[in-house]
């Protein structure tokens, strides 16, 4: 690794793996670095999902984050660049055996060898942690959020849906296929619920944001990736001069299919329950049979939350999260969006919110913004634009309301 990249520090800790800030030798940029450790064939299925999905949108998109290369650590100090297209054979053949390659090491010698790579990055200290779909604390970097106003709703942690998460006690996996090391573009701004709840509410700044998340989505639906896990955690920033550039990350649960099929837009039809539940759509929450249309519901979540800045906390943390909700019962219980549509199709969402924001307030939607906030959060996935009028549907929008 010193050969090629200098592991700096950890700026994040994700859904499978950590990521560390980082610097190319030979030229000095400033990377992300993040590594995928192979212990277990369910969490090396979503590690070749992420590969490939960012692999064909390569550098193509100034919103969807970019990969510079991948590396496959094959021992203690030893990781080989994978080709341009090509997929470690061994890590396809656990998938496909559902069980790691190779695995009949035994455990004396796989914590032996565990140990010697965790002293040779200096990351004895780490450990690789289960990650829930729940609401919980969101990943840390050296990015302080604010403290949160004592006002702020929270979400109780067992009201929260669970993904698929590996044990506190897996081994490392065999030798040969011990991690994947993904380098991608560094983002300085942190994630969306960092950058944005860390400075007074902008309006012309939240516009920015909506309509280049309308541009991504619109960007890796056309090539016939469906994300499956969008919300501010997943969403990284770049500050430049002329404002933020956000970038869509995370690419773990996402699926891909033909894209664009004469024209058209190829709606393949996913059956697995997985997201974030505050995010997820109501087909979701309700087990049923969903296409990309779940994506666009995950984006007027984002967008209602980040136009009128709608935050809640998880109980126990003091981190802010910005997501729109419904509050139930006496006690102002927090229900997803999602959740609440699948119990009640016809439910009347109220916005904009008039009450639970966080201070200081921006001003509210205008009209023809919050029809648009309904059609995109609207129980019945067809009656939801597609991504590819989006973005000229908000801007019309906007327009209409700055009048």
């Amino acid at each position: 690794m010193e050969e090629l990249y200098t592991l700096e520090k950890e700026v994040g800790r994700g859904s499978y793996g950590v990521v560390f800030e980082g610097h190319v030798v030979k030229t000095g940029q400033k990377v992300a670095i993040k590594r995928l450790p192979c212990s277990n064939p369910e969490c090396i299925e979503l590690y070749l999902q992420e590969l490939w999905a960012m692999r064909a949108t390569a550098k193509n998109h100034i919103n969807v984050i970019a990969l510079h290369s991948c590396l496959l650590q094959t021992g203690p100090r030893s990781l080989k660049p994978l080709k341009p297209g090509k997929l470690p054979l061994r890590l396809v053949e656990s998938v496909l055996k559902g069980s790691v390659v190779g695995a009949a090491q035994s455990q004396e010698r796989i914590h032996a060898q565990a140990t010697a790579m965790k002293r040779t990055y200096s990351l004895s200290r780490l450990q690789d942690r289960t990650n829930t779909v729940q609401v919980r604390p969101k990943l840390q970097d050296t990015t302080k959020s604010n403290a949160s106003d004592a006002t702020t709703p929270q979400r109780p942690q067992n009201q929260a849906r669970k993904r698929r998460a590996q044990s506190e006690g897996e081994q490392p996996g065999p030798l040969r296929c011990l991690a994947l090391w993904l380098v991608m573009e560094y983002c300085d701004g942190g994630d969306l619920n960092q950058y944005l709840l860390s400075r007074p509410p902008d309006a012309q700044r939240n516009h920015s944001v909506v309509r280049q998340l309308c541009r991504a989505v619109a960007f890796l639906h056309g090539l016939g990736i469906t994300h499956r896990d969008l919300k501010p955690d997943n969403v990284l920033v770049c500050v430049t001069s002329k404002g933020p550039v956000v970038k869509v990350a995370d690419f773990g649960l996402s699926k891909m299919s033909e894209g664009l099929v004469d024209g058209v837009e190829n709606m393949q039809h996913f059956s697995s329950t997985c997201g974030s539940d505050f995010y997820m759509a109501p087909e979701v929450w309700g087990g049923l049979t969903y296409t990309a249309q779940a994506d666009i519901f995950s984006l007027g979540v984002m967008f209602w939350a980040v136009l009128e800045r709608i935050t809640f906390l998880q109980e126990g943390t003091t981190q802010e999260q910005l997501g729109a909700y419904v509050c139930k019962g006496r006690s102002g219980w927090l229900m997803p969006l999602g959740e609440a549509l699948w119990e009640n199709a016809d439910l009347q969402l109220c916005i904009p919110m008039k009450f639970k924001r966080a201070p200081p307030l921006p001003p509210p939607p205008g009209p023809s913004t919050c029809t648009l906030l309904l059609e995109l959060l609207a129980s019945n996935p067809d009656a939801r634009p597609p991504a590819d009028q989006l973005e000229a549907r908000v801007r019309s929008a906007l327009k209409e309301d700055s009048h």
